[in-house]
């Protein structure tokens, strides 16, 4: 994989010129989601056995799942937290299980694996520090291919980077190559797709483009820009992952997927510029630009983190383009071309319809890592002449493009800062404007706790010396009022001197940002109520 390909660690509603329909569905009228421990009893029915999902709450695995069941599919889907799917429109439907499983564990992976016939693998921990998740992957796929013959699994699905076979590869594309390895090492068959850059709204590759070609009129970049390679749109990648489960053919084989073009990066950056409605972008390829040093650069430009951007922009040495046809061959469909695909993920931004976005599969810390310790806390709170479900949804709309209702200024230099040092700053921005679902990214945020109605909780990812969270609680009036309570916290356990010192630095702050921001929602609320 390279720059510009999504996986697992990622992060659009792109249905146009695709032979799936998108599905709405009544968020009111869905069930709850059926979660099983990973020893738990599984369905025994004479129907087709279910398709296993790893990684549907990343960026392509939250996209398959409407596939497979629109395809007629039954699934069911891993997750080291299953409240984490709970929000997906797919969640309800009842051919959906959801099993809490470590894919990281064999046995518990053989008990999840059980009853179903093939299986996805869309895991990725790229997020792991330094070189780590080389090993961590090679370590996982020799798991997975285990407990998959262990389990009596008929075929592993799994979505790889194209490069060019040799020594040359880059460490991550390499990596690639090891988890293939390691998953046809097995005595399951496998077929591997290699796919290159992966275009779609809310995709890291999709991201980076963007961003850099908005923000820069004059870029000097690396050599990289004039490396061919062949762009995939990403309902184009779907319908290949569908399609193949259905084509004994491509059983135990290895198949190069692409787009309609063949081309370079500089390309893709004047396309992404005329489909922005900006004019050509002076481009500048210098030689001593190092994957390190771009990865910084895109880390501050872009919303994507230095820890992701470095090995991917260390693969872009190399030539991503499919060496035959054949999986056009044995899955037709009508490819689209850069443009096509980089229009219809620019119109699903626009029309708030991204499915899944590249800091979807964010981790997230539970409570055993916040509990004891000294712990400050801010709380205040104000009476709202509004109704509680109309304070919620104002809540809910917090950041973003809304931003936080007073000081936006200081919030946006908060980012600024953050980016400085290696966070995330406020660029993620959050995937849809109104609704907050559990494990959500909203700026430098990750929503932790979501109780409709009447609370949310987001727990900081800023680069912190300590651990923060905020909290918002919607309490209702006495009953035939229109007014009700709201209670925000912030909490912060410092640590070390350094945790002691930022505290008390921000702590004369507090007054302008956090009552600001309190009134702000409430003035918000009642301008939102009929008098």
């Amino acid at each position: 994989m390279h720059l510009f390909a999504d996986y697992n660690q990622q992060p659009g509603g792109e249905y146009a010129n695709t032979d799936f329909d998108k599905h709405g569905e009544d968020v009111s009228r869905r069930e709850p989601v059926r979660t099983h421990g990973a020893g738990a009893e599984m369905d025994s029915s004479d129907e087709p056995k279910p398709v296993l999902v790893t990684g549907a709450s990343g960026y392509i695995g939250g996209r398959l799942v409407p596939r497979l069941l629109a395809a007629g599919y039954r699934v069911r889907c891993l997750a080291r937290e299953p409240r984490k799917l709970s929000s997906r429109l797919w969640a309800g439907d009842p051919r959906v299980d959801v099993v809490r499983c470590d894919v990281g564990a064999r046995d518990q992976l053989v008990q999840a694996m059980r009853g179903c016939g093939p299986a996805y693998y869309l895991v990725h921990s790229m997020l792991a520090a330094g070189h780590a998740y080389r090993e961590r992957d090679r370590v996982l796929a020799r798991t997975f291919a285990e407990a998959a013959a262990a389990a009596g699994l008929e075929r592993i699905i799994y979505l790889g980077g194209l490069g060019e076979t040799g020594a040359h590869l880059s460490e991550h594309l390499t990596s690639r190559r090891e988890v293939e390895d390691a998953l046809t090492s097995g005595s399951v068959p496998v077929t591997v797709l290699r796919a290159a850059m992966i275009i779609g709204s809310g995709s890291a590759s999709f991201e980076i483009l963007r961003y850099l070609v908005e923000r820069l009129p004059v870029m000097v970049t690396p050599r990289w820009v004039s490396t061919e390679c062949q762009p995939i749109a990403v309902q184009n990648v779907l319908h290949y992952l569908v399609a193949g489960l259905g084509c004994p053919e491509a059983a135990g084989r290895t198949l190069d997927i692409g787009g309609a073009d063949v081309i370079t990066y500089r390309e893709i950056m004047q396309i992404m510029a005329a489909a922005l409605g900006l004019r050509k972008r002076l481009i500048l390829p210098v030689p001593v630009l190092t994957p390190r040093l771009s990865s910084l650069w895109i880390h501050l430009v872009t919303p994507i983190s230095h820890r992701i951007a470095r090995p991917l922009a260390e693969g872009l040495r190399n030539r991503v383009v499919c060496r035959d046809d054949a999986a056009a061959r044995l899955l037709p469909q009508r490819l689209l071309t850069v443009r096509e695909a980089i229009d219809t993920a620019l119109g699903n931004l626009r029309n708030h319809a991204v499915e899944t976005a590249w800091f979807d599969a964010g981790p997230l810390p539970g409570d055993p890592d916040w509990a004891g310790g000294r712990v400050f806390t801010d709380r205040r709170t104000t009476v709202v002449n509004a109704p509680a479900d109309v304070v919620y949804r104002t809540v809910s709309r917090i950041g973003g493009d809304q931003g936080y209702h007073a000081a936006d200024w200081l919030w946006r230099l908060r980012g600024w800062l953050d980016r400085l040092v290696g966070g995330p700053g406020l660029r993620r921005g959050r995937r849809d404007p109104a609704h907050l679902a559990f494990g959500d990214a909203l700026d430098f945020w990750r929503v932790t706790a979501v109780e409709p109605q009447r609370r949310l909780e987001l727990r900081a990812e800023m680069k912190l010396p300590g651990e923060a969270l905020l909290s918002f609680e919607v309490r209702p009036g006495e009953p035939g009022t229109a007014t009700c309570t709201l209670t925000q916290t912030a909490r912060f356990r410092p640590r070390g001197l350094a945790g002691l010192a930022y505290w008390y630095a921000v702590l004369p702050l507090h007054g302008l940002v956090f009552n600001g921001m309190l009134n702000g929602i409430r003035r918000a609320a009642e301008a939102m109520t009929p008098a």
